[in-house]
């Protein structure tokens, strides 16, 4: 009988979100820009030469000039499946890193964040956490209730980063994909819309100008604050315990 069998929990009230628009998100220390190749491709190409390491874990990449990035970036955003972002550091003026929106699924009410690829020149600034807790708190305020992050099992600063913003482990898929001719085995984390007021205390708090000192050292940990919302660490991770390791690439 059906009623012998059980259920999840109702979720009353809800309908299925807006898919995210190409529209400008500004913070206090970044703006996110949707993806232009007239606008933004030699910018970012200027960041990211030299630096094929960049491209390690992501399915394209690296570009050998600015043609072939400009004619990828072309491409990509022409085909309109993810979303996707230019960051800028508004305090330093430099446009520095992608992100994207991707697997955007308003009637599961999933989506998630990934493409991240970050310079150097953005890796480890306020800027770039920013960012990432801009395009999560869009996602959560438009009525998303599960918010994604994936890796390869491999990449050990996008696992750190990941507990560092408080995604919560929740396993790996193996053999989930052949990039680039090689096996990967996927990470996942996630957050949910019932975390999300307390993770945005979290970032807040971490984000205030108050909590750095005159030479930008970080007073509190993101680490620390977050780690009190997380349902899961990361086992592989330790970042919780050591202040060297507490920044991951965001």
């Amino acid at each position: 009988m059906p009623g012998d069998n059980p259920l999840g929990s109702s979720v009353p009230n809800w309908s299925p979100p807006d898919r995210p628009h190409p529209v400008p998100i500004q913070g206090r220390y970044c703006s996110l820009e949707p993806l232009e190749p007239g606008k933004h491709a030699a910018l970012l190409f200027r960041e990211f030469t030299g630096r094929d390491d960049l491209w390690s874990y992501l399915p394209y990449g690296p570009f050998h000039s600015a043609a072939s990035y400009h004619r990828w970036m072309r491409e990509t955003v022409s085909q309109k499946e993810d979303l996707f972002f230019a960051i800028r550091d508004s305090e330093r003026m430099i446009t520095g890193g992608v992100a994207s929106y991707l697997r955007i699924t308003p009637e599961a009410g999933t989506i998630e964040v990934g493409n991240i690829c970050l310079a150097p020149s953005l890796q480890r600034t306020r800027a770039a956490t920013e960012a990432m807790v801009l395009m999560m708190q869009w996602a959560f305020e438009a009525g998303y209730r599960r918010y994604e992050w994936k890796c390869d099992a491999l990449n050990q600063p996008s696992r750190q980063a990941a507990q560092r913003l408080g995604f919560s482990y929740e396993g790996v898929f193996r053999q989930a994909r052949v990039v680039k001719g090689r096996n990967r085995d996927t990470a996942w984390f996630s957050v949910i819309d019932s975390e999300w007021n307390a993770m945005k205390e979290a970032y807040d708090a971490w984000l205030s100008p108050a909590n750095f000192k005159a030479n930008g050292q970080q007073i509190e940990r993101l680490s620390d604050l977050t780690g009190l919302v997380r349902a899961n660490d990361d086992p592989t991770q330790s970042s919780y315990l050591d202040p060297v390791l507490d920044r991951g690439h965001i």
